[in-house]
Order: C-alpha cells, then sequence, then structure tokens
C-alpha cells in the first residue's frame, strides 16, 4: 500500500499571494547602511580627525619641568650606585706606568786586595716623558752617580746616561739603555693654570719605598726655596703639602686630570734630619719640558 506524504508547509488560501521569505540578516545591515552612508561616512571622517589631533596635542605637550631638587636626587642616586674614583685615584691611575726609580751608584773604596766596586747613593724617583726612555729626574738625585740605574713599572731595571743637566731648575734628563716594550710616555699639562686649593697627587719612592702615592692642594705658586747647603737656589717653584720625603725628588707633580705638572725637586725641614713637614716644591712643567727639549704650552 503507498503512504501519501503530506507538506508541513502551512495551506495557502485560493486567491492569496504567499508571503516573501524574511531578508537574511547581513542584507538588513547593507540595506541600513546604504540608507545612512554618508552620515556614517561623515561621524567616521569626524573621529579619525579627533584622533589626530589628540595625538598632535600629546605630541606637542611641554616636558615636564625639572627643578633642581629632581637633578639632586637623581646625581645622589647614581653617586650612590656607582661611585667616582678620587682626584689621587685618577692622577695615579694616569701615571703609574711612566713613574720609574732612579738609583745613583758611586765608587766604594773596599780592601786593598780587592777592587773598586759601587755602592748605592742617592735613590730618587723621576718619570718617563717621551716613549723611547726619556725620563726627567731631579738633578741632585743623580749629582757625582759614576752609574745611574733606573727601574721602570714593569720591574725591568736599566742602566740610564745622563744627557742634559740643569742646576738653576735642579733637574736632569735621562734616556734608558733598555726600555719595556710597552713603555708608556706620561702625559703633560701647563703649570701656569693651576691655582691654589686645587687637588695635585706626588707619586715617587719615599725612602725607596714605592711607588707610593700622596694627595694634597696646591699651597702656593711662585715660591722660592734655598736649600741649608746652599748650594742651588730655585725659584718660580710650585708649593704643595702632598707628602714628600728623601726619594721622592724627581717624582711627578700631578693634577686631577693625570697631567704632569711639575717635578718635586726639595722638602722644607725645620730641623737637621731630613722629613715631611707640610711644604714641599716642584719645579713646573714648563721649565722641565723645556730641559728635555719638548716644545712649550
Amino acid at each position: 500500500m503507498r503512504r501519501s506524504v503530506y507538506s508541513r508547509a502551512a495551506p495557502t488560501r485560493v486567491g492569496e499571494t504567499p508571503s516573501p521569505p524574511p531578508a537574511p540578516r547581513e542584507a538588513r545591515w547593507r540595506k541600513l547602511y546604504t540608507r545612512h552612508e554618508k552620515a556614517l561616512l561623515a561621524l567616521g571622517g569626524a573621529l579619525v580627525a579627533l584622533a589626530v589631533v589628540l595625538g598632535e596635542a600629546a605630541l606637542d605637550a611641554p616636558p615636564p619641568q625639572l627643578t633642581q631638587e629632581d637633578i639632586d636626587h637623581a646625581v645622589a642616586r647614581t653617586l650612590q650606585k656607582i661611585p667616582v674614583p678620587s682626584p689621587a685615584v685618577r692622577a695615579y691611575e694616569a701615571v703609574r706606568a711612566s713613574v720609574v726609580r732612579v738609583t745613583a751608584l758611586r765608587d766604594e773604596p773596599q780592601a786593598a786586595e780587592a777592587p773598586t766596586g759601587l755602592r748605592h747613593g742617592a735613590t730618587g724617583s723621576g718619570v718617563v716623558i717621551v716613549d723611547r726612555g726619556v725620563i726627567l729626574t731631579s738633578l741632585h738625585v743623580v749629582s757625582g752617580a759614576e752609574r745611574v740605574r733606573v727601574t721602570f713599572a714593569n720591574g725591568l731595571q736599566s742602566d740610564a746616561s745622563v744627557v742634559s743637566r740643569h742646576p738653576e731648575n735642579d733637574l736632569a734628563v735621562l734616556l734608558a739603555k733598555q726600555i719595556p716594550d710597552d713603555l708608556r710616555a706620561a702625559t703633560l699639562g701647563p703649570a701656569k693654570d693651576l691655582v691654589e686649593g686645587e687637588h695635585v697627587t706626588a707619586v715617587g719612592f719615599p725612602f725607596g719605598i714605592g711607588p707610593s702615592v700622596s694627595a694634597g692642594v696646591i699651597s702656593g705658586l711662585h715660591r722660592e726655596y734655598a736649600p741649608p747647603d746652599g748650594e742651588r737656589h730655585l725659584s718660580d717653584l710650585i708649593q704643595f703639602d702632598a707628602a714628600a720625603n728623601p726619594g721622592s725628588s724627581g717624582g711627578p707633580l700631578v693634577n686631577a686630570t693625570g697631567e704632569v705638572v711639575g717635578i718635586v725637586t726639595a722638602i722644607l725641614s725645620p730641623d737637621e734630619t731630613p722629613g715631611f713637614s707640610g711644604i714641599a716644591f716642584a719645579v713646573p712643567i714648563e721649565a722641565a719640558a723645556g730641559a728635555a727639549g719638548l716644545p712649550p704650552f
């Protein structure tokens, strides 16, 4: 037997036109956009223009004003995290590879059956000013020496010849016969720019100990000095209060930027026993450099 198939669609009355199916949602939005297209475009343009104006206003906004208190706090925080080295540390780091020990060797009479030998005489300091082994020191350190020996920062020892003497400034210029491969010359700076109270550092071999570092300030300029023996009268000296003792003579006097501004030459000792009393003198580097034939500053 055959079954009948019935449709579930609603019946249509005779003479009635069927209603169209409902329009999809996308089609309704498209019709709505078409109807209000101009208004929507105008609104979108206005929003874009507003965004541009707000962006430019943000870019053109003035930066926040920093006060001195803000700057002080920032500097204080930085100093707490990264300690700043002292002027003496910077000065020593700049010249340590250029400072030498200077030893004067003199005749030493021995027993009649033994040959004449050499003994240590004065011990002083010096500083390399030309990297081929040209060294500045004090004349009184090498005066009367049969032989001069220099010891470089890396421990190398070498004989040196005295190539020039300048008693008016108590200066001697040495030339080492052997030098380290990586020898560095010190940087020289004009002493004419020094002012009283400026930080300076003296580097040398006081009593043969060193290299030793002492720090102080410029105490005075254009000083004169006459030693008790009366052998030399020095003028136009730099007075400073960094500790200096016998053996410091010939060493560099260095400013806070690491430039050699003088050569230590003498100390004022009120007692017969030489020792530091708080007053020391250095020959300005202009005179010292001129003694070595370097161009003036």
